[in-house]
């Protein structure tokens, strides 16, 4: 596993985050704790969590791994803030009283005394975005996050962060997560170009599509039973299209000449663009995971990468790719 550096910033990550979205969900405990101890044999160090995965589950997963693993030192941990976590008026959002109330609780479930990684899921129309990032500057200063991201963003949301964060000195994002992959490219614009000129690293999440380019999903067949596609119907409006489909017919008979499965040909596709940093994969199983993660052996050309089914550059399947999502 090789470790780059995340953003500007000093702190290096291996190439490959892994996801917890199906910790305390699709994945039991017992399954979990296997994919995190297979994830650091092969000298991964960095788990990405959210404390509204499983309203919190994730997090206390990940919280009795890392205790009872005695890991925390050699992982990053990052988590998230934004989602509702309770029925009151304040039990969401990013205003400075949730981010207060949300980073304590985070730190509970997780068992540790700071965050590495302390990310906005999303954009807070309700909140100014000073009062959001003078919250955050404020958790550095007392040493319960180490270094902020955000998640989800526009470029232009991007932008303001960061240029309030320069206008008073506060610490800025080192990090955003958006979606990416073959049959979503719409980061490609204004995203990309703005984390390469402002040294912004790129965690990117949804590599497999919601598993679409694993091929598991088939015209005119019943979506399997438990599927992200199946259980989730944003997955489904945001790629289950006729488009897709086709692409993704494609994508499968181009691995199968690569004598690789489709995962791996997708997570190699994201590797392949040089302006990200790592990407994020998930499981509901081990087996899941080994197959994805040997997508790292597959090395793309620009013009081998330019010859895999997908969207042309800059487009994307099914709606508006929104920013008001789950993961």
């Amino acid at each position: 596993m090789d470790y780059v550096r995340l953003g500007c910033s000093g702190l290096k990550v291996s190439r490959i985050c892994l996801g917890t979205m199906t910790f305390g969900r699709e994945a039991d405990e017992a399954t979990s704790f296997k994919i995190m101890d297979r994830y650091v044999e092969l000298g991964g160090n960095f788990l990405d969590t959210a404390d509204v995965y499983s309203t919190g589950k994730s997090e206390e997963v990940v919280g009795r791994w890392l205790k009872q693993r005695d890991l925390r030192d050699d992982i990053v941990l990052a988590t998230k803030v934004y989602g509702a976590m309770g029925k009151g008026p304040n039990d969401q959002g990013l205003s400075r009283l949730h981010i207060q109330h949300a980073v304590e609780a985070s730190l509970r479930r997780l068992q540790t005394k700071a965050i590495d990684l302390y990310q906005i899921h999303r954009w807070d129309p309700n909140t100014p975005p000073e009062e959001t990032l003078q919250a955050l500057n404020d958790l550095i200063r007392q040493t319960r996050v180490q270094c902020i991201g955000c998640s989800n963003l526009t470029a232009w949301q991007l932008s303001k962060y960061l240029h309030i964060s320069d206008q008073h000195h506060w610490s800025r994002f080192i990090s955003i997560q958006p979606v990416y992959n073959a049959l979503n490219r719409s980061i490609e614009t204004e995203i990309l170009p703005l984390c390469q000129d402002q040294g912004i690293g790129v965690i990117i999440y949804n590599p497999l599509a919601g598993g679409m380019l694993t091929g598991k999903y088939r015209r005119g067949e019943k979506l399997p039973s438990g599927a992200r596609l199946e259980a989730f119907k944003m997955y489904h409006t945001r790629y289950f299209t006729d488009e897709a489909l086709s692409i993704v017919e494609r994508f499968v008979e181009t691995a199968k000449k690569k004598t690789c499965t489709p995962a791996q040909l997708a997570l190699a596709w994201i590797l392949s663009e040089p302006r990200v940093t790592c990407p994020i994969i998930g499981a509901r199983n081990l087996e899941q995971f080994n197959d994805t993660i040997k997508g790292l052996e597959i090395t793309l050309s620009p013009e081998e990468r330019a010859a895999v089914p997908a969207v042309p550059s800059s487009r994307w399947i099914g709606k508006d790719p929104v920013y008001d999502r789950e993961d």
